[in-house]
């Protein structure tokens, strides 16, 4: 219905549920009745609260470098809720929300922030990749993963996530055009936040939408308010269907917005206006949802408190855990590249134990002279 009907070329945007939290009712699918929204709310108020608190432990010096994803949520927990649990996510950096409802313990994501190893250590039946820090390249892995899978006749699809940015890499074109070409179950979502750090979108590339390039790989390509939790959902379920029925890959546009810095070590004020991001506060996902919860009589402050209040003990638990786990080993600092470690590795690791082993004999010597 959306990938037929919505044309990218003329500009043409999904939107079910607007700003002011009305909804048309002929788009919104069945099964989002208004019990199944409040828990999809719900997971995105978690996350936003953590998103929250990692911010406060960068600034304090107890996290690493952090990609904020406020603003965002609807677009990762829309799609994440729209696909099975067997499915694979493949993830590039800002995509905490996804992955997490995926079933990444949310501990392991922070210790991944915190540059443990043991972050990136996925738990077994998760299908979901580490997050790729190479603008682009994770695109590739979830066309094999979804090819592999075609392959094998199995109904499996991958979902990979990436920024306006990575559009103008060469892996997304030729992760493209594979998939194209093999008509891989794969769907391509793009959040298209505006800036690829602190370069705006209109300077990635001359197509009046990002959707559009899909017409090149002869796949559908649709255009969808990022910030709408039901288009998300519905866009995605529907290309997720395709790509199980055999047709193909499809590319999602999810328009939306990077309401925070590009990481924490950005500063945004440098390259946009206050004025342009107090514009988008409005479209915030997390407000138009509370005005359809409010019209439905489910949300109301006391509620939203109470939320608050459960979800901040939770944090709190996951903090603590998070800042008692013990530090990485050497061995798991080589141990996670290859399913084996290479003989180069091997080489490395030993050097590194002999300088280690060096020291502390120099610190022994010095302490008993």
């Amino acid at each position: 219905m959306f990938l037929d009907k919505f044309d990218p070329l003329k500009g043409q945007m999904v939107q079910i549920l607007d700003e002011e939290g009305n909804h048309k009712e002929d788009l919104l699918p069945k099964e989002l009745t208004p019990e199944v929204v409040k828990g999809l709310y719900e997971k995105i108020l978690f996350v936003r609260l953590t998103n929250e608190r990692v911010l406060k432990l960068q600034r304090q010096g107890r996290m690493g470098t952090f990609a904020s994803i406020r603003g965002q949520e609807a677009c990762q927990i829309g799609s994440e809720y729209a696909i099975e649990k067997s499915d694979w996510i493949v993830p590039a950096f800002r995509e905490h929300g996804a992955i997490w409802a995926h079933g990444v313990p949310m501990d392991k994501v922070l210790l991944y922030w915190r540059g443990n190893e043991e972050g990136s250590h996925i738990p077994d039946g998760v299908n979901v990749l580490p997050p790729s820090i190479p603008v682009g390249s994770q695109m590739l892995h979830a066309v094999g993963l979804s090819w592999a899978a075609k392959m094998r006749g199995e109904k499996q699809i991958a979902v990979t996530y990436f920024g306006d940015g990575a559009t103008s890499e060469g892996d997304f074109h030729e992760a493209m055009n594979f998939a194209g070409v093999f008509k891989t179950p794969t769907i391509f979502i793009c959040q298209n936040n505006q800036y690829a750090i602190s370069v705006p979108r209109s300077n990635q590339t001359a197509s009046k939408t990002l959707a559009q390039k899909a017409i090149a790989y002869n796949m559908p390509g649709v255009l969808v308010d990022g910030n709408d939790l039901f288009a998300m959902y519905a866009v995605t379920k529907e290309a997720a269907d395709r790509a199980r029925r055999g047709d193909g890959a499809t590319l999602i546009e999810a328009y939306t917005y990077r309401l925070d810095d590009h990481t924490t070590s950005d500063d945004s004020t440098k390259y946009r206006q206050k004025s342009e991001v107090e514009s988008w506060v409005p479209r915030d996902p997390m407000t138009r949802l509370q005005k359809y919860l409010t019209k439905v009589k489910i949300w109301n402050q006391k509620y939203e408190d109470e939320l608050k209040e459960k979800f901040t003990k939770e944090i709190d638990t996951i903090v603590e855990k998070i800042e008692s786990a013990p530090d990485q080993t050497l061995e798991q600092l080589f141990g996670y590249t290859y399913a084996q470690m290479t003989p180069q590795q091997q080489k490395q690791l030993e050097y590194v134990h002999s300088i280690e082993a060096a020291r502390a004999t120099a610190t022994e010597g010095g302490t008993n002279g």
